[in-house]
């Protein structure tokens, strides 16, 4: 057996391999082998990622903008030009199913195409005889150092299309703490930053824990901090980074759900819901994991939420007919496991159950079946904390109102859609659903700011002075 390749960080423009003893196991969740070696980097090493994007700064924040985005441009088009090896890779190491993969690297291909608009974004504004004899201008201008901390579940998407390419083209640099689940895309996409033409420590990559990565969060040099993850963590970090004079953006945990009014049109419902609750295995915070339908039509609802789900095939990320695939880890997929566990445990209905599934030749990897619970009461945790696992809960409700106080009592109500052929509810529901992001027959995927909701905390600040 070949010995497992030991990855590298990405500091000042090269891969640098660490001098730590401490390395962590990345897994391909179709086969539930070890593909690789992550090395929990040295606080020495974090602290050269940060020099590094410190030295670079004063050059590249002079960099006339349109150079800049003139770098942008040749980014997206080697992300273009390496789709399909993108995509394998988020596959491989992430477990998503080609398609969602191949989403996955659009995403971050479609974040750096709206960050080309920055000549126009980042144009100030100024007033003339604001008072008399004088003027007013304000500008847009870079800070300096930021750092990103990013989750697993999209290891294109959220350091390479909604962080670096936006922090890149305002003229700052950036230190990227990859998920050390899946740090290969991120490394990958380091190498097409520096092809593209980017210099040497705008951008930098490090892989390490907890008490390394807390360096980012309190070093004198560090601007601004934007994370994505779980709420305890995301509170965490908003706490420490802020009270050393960051500015911070943390997305968190979301419990998203949907209304089924009793004139939705069962068929589509119910394949809209599927595709957003057991699509990326559920591994999203804009997945919809809690249905509210009204008792009139739950019945028939569930029956073909039930039916469509046992016709999804379930298989290895990187085979092209795979619907469904497997969650990031042995340990992920025993988290589920227990929550499916507490579900019975609290009195939900089972009525579809995922924990019993081989897939023949990928017997070792991390799979679950769709899994549904029907009759989910308030109170049960089950159908108000984020699960990340393709686990479907039911809610039933008498009316409209009854649904509305259901889904506007949710804490993590970072999206809300309603399905129903009724324009006034569809404009009620919009207009009185306390979501951050609000679908009329399709959950959103736009990803805007809600601040009055614990599933996002931000500094509207961030990025620029």
């Amino acid at each position: 057996m070949s010995e497992l390749k030991k990855l590298s960080l990405f500091i000042n423009g090269e891969f640098i391999t660490s001098k730590t003893k401490n390395y962590t196991d990345a897994y391909n969740p179709s086969t539930g082998e070890v593909i690789a070696k992550v090395p929990c980097c040295t606080k020495e090493e974090v602290h050269d990622a940060i020099s590094a994007a410190k030295a670079a700064y004063p050059s590249w924040s002079e960099t006339p903008i349109l150079k800049r985005t003139q770098i942008l441009y040749n980014m997206r088009n080697l992300i273009e030009k390496h789709m399909d090896e993108l995509t394998h890779l988020v596959a491989l190491e992430n477990g998503k199913v080609w398609d969602e993969a191949q989403g996955d690297v659009l995403k971050a291909k479609e974040g750096t195409e709206q960050a080309i608009a920055a000549p126009s974004l980042n144009m100030g504004e100024s007033l003339m005889n604001a008072s008399k004899g004088y003027d007013t201008v304000s500008t847009h201008e870079p800070l300096g150092v930021f750092a990103g901390i990013v989750p697993f579940n999209f290891p294109a998407m959220i350091p390479m299309g909604w962080m670096a390419p936006i922090c890149i083209v305002t003229g700052n640099t950036m230190v990227i703490k990859a998920a050390s689940f899946v740090p290969q895309s991120a490394l990958r996409f380091a190498e097409l930053w520096k092809e593209a033409g980017l210099p040497d420590g705008v951008l930098n990559i490090v892989t390490c824990s907890r008490e390394e990565a807390e360096i980012l969060l309190t070093h004198p040099d560090i601007r601004g901090v934007s994370f994505v993850g779980s709420t305890n963590v995301g509170k965490h970090i908003y706490a420490l980074a802020a009270s050393h004079g960051k500015r911070v953006q943390a997305l968190c945990e979301a419990k998203n759900h949907s209304l089924v009014m009793n004139d939705a049109q069962i068929e589509r419902t119910a394949a809209g819901i599927l595709n957003s609750a057991f699509g990326c295995a559920g591994e999203r915070c804009m997945a919809l994991p809690v249905v509210v339908v009204e008792d009139k039509i739950a019945d028939r609802l569930v029956s073909e939420l039930v039916k469509q789900s046992k016709s999804i095939k379930i298989g290895p990320a990187y085979d092209k007919s795979s619907k469904l695939g497997p969650v990031i880890n042995e340990m992920h997929r025993k988290s589920i496991l227990r929550w499916i566990e507490k579900g019975i445990e609290e009195g939900a209905e089972l009525i579809l159950d995922g924990r019993d599934v081989t897939i023949e030749g990928y017997e070792k990897g991390f799979y679950l079946a769709p899994t549904i619970f029907d009759h989910v009461k308030p109170g049960m945790s089950i159908g108000e904390q984020e699960i990340f696992g393709p686990v479907l809960c039911i809610k039933r409700v008498s009316s409209f109102e009854e649904g509305l106080e259901v889904m506007n009592s949710n804490p993590l109500a970072n999206g809300s859609v309603i399905y129903t052929q009724s324009g006034y509810f569809s404009r009620e529901f919009a207009m009185r659903t306390d979501a951050g992001m609000v679908g009329i027959h399709i959950p959103r995927f736009i990803i805007t700011v809600d601040k009055n909701r614990s599933c996002i905390l931000i500094d509207d600040r961030i990025g620029c002075s």
